[in-house]
């Protein structure tokens, strides 16, 4: 980020009623315009925290983000540049139901519509250009899609000062700032398990996540460090249930074993291979890369992978 910019994030959110797709659009008081949920992110949040965090407060919808689906960027009255990232996030039947949206002194309204009346009344070009982006997603039949995350386990103390087994090597101050860090933005992409590596680095920097939705970290060798350095691991079965579960996950693991788990993922759902697989497992500890996977689909390949680095 840089100081001119203005950062915000938001979504285009989407729901079936009877087979038929709807966006949610909001009518602005202020500005009397027709656009998509979206504000500027608040100090110490991440893009993601903010685009879920501005969903809910203009739509009254909980949501938790899927696939990217653009980037905008216009001048503001002052001069200064506006930056807005973009998801794709699904509406579910049950968030809609207990949506706590009341008319505001920010948003007087909020309307369902078709994409084709979307796009007439959109009052921004920007606006236009995002929902162009995802209808090219629903067009490939790529949503709704399902997140895999690989995290690379906190910060850890050297191994120079460290006299005990490598596995039981512990997270040093940095390495537990960065694992409650990662709560928020992970809980923004619905995250519903954690799998980690047995080393107690993973296990801290799996635990804070695992807290905040109720699970315990379920433990396998087949992603340690350990196994991998012996030729024991197996992430193509890590990665094979988690493709056929099709639900929310994150990997919690090492340096060296990510770029096996991302090429065995780009292998199960039959992804090209390319560049970008080097440069979403090529991780700094405490950051973690999201694959967007269709959940109709899964074999039609990754739809997008981002990368978000540590905070801490």
């Amino acid at each position: 980020m840089t100081e001119t910019a203005v950062y915000a994030a938001g979504g285009v959110v989407w729901r079936r009623v009877e087979g038929k797709l709807r966006i949610l659009l909001i009518h602005r008081t202020k500005y009397r315009d027709l656009t998509l949920p979206k504000g500027k992110v608040d100090p110490g949040e991440t893009l993601a925290e903010t685009a879920v965090r501005e969903i809910r407060e203009e739509t009254g919808i909980r949501v938790a983000l899927g696939v990217p689906v653009g980037v905008s960027r216009y001048r503001m009255p002052n001069s200064r540049t506006k930056i807005v990232h973009y998801w794709a996030a699904e509406a579910t039947d049950a968030a809609v139901r207990t949506s706590s949206f009341v008319p505001n002194k920010e948003v007087a309204a909020i309307e369902w519509m078709s994409m084709k009346k979307a796009r007439k009344h959109l009052s921004y070009p920007v606006d236009i250009e995002i929902l162009d982006e995802f209808a090219r997603i629903v067009d490939e039949q790529a949503l709704p899609t399902f997140p895999i995350v690989v995290l690379r386990h906190g910060k850890a103390r050297s191994r120079d000062e460290w006299d005990g087994d490598d596995t039981d090597r512990p997270l040093n101050a940095r390495g537990r700032k960065q694992a409650e860090a990662i709560v928020g933005p992970l809980l923004a992409f619905g995250v519903r398990r954690v799998l980690s590596s047995p080393a107690e680095r993973c296990v801290r920097t799996a635990t804070p996540i695992a807290q905040a939705i109720g699970q315990r970290v379920q433990l396998t060798t087949d992603i340690s460090q350990d196994a991998w350095e012996q030729g024991r691991a197996d992430a193509r079965s890590v990665i094979g249930q988690r493709v056929r579960a099709r639900k929310p996950v994150v990997l919690t693991s090492h340096g060296p074993v990510l770029p096996a788990l991302l090429n065995e993922l780009a292998l199960a759902t039959g992804t090209m291979s390319g560049s970008y697989l080097g440069s979403a497992s090529t991780l700094e500890p405490g950051a973690f890369s999201v694959a967007h996977v269709p959940v109709e689909h899964p074999g039609a390949g990754i739809v997008a992978i981002e990368t978000h680095e540590p905070r801490a």
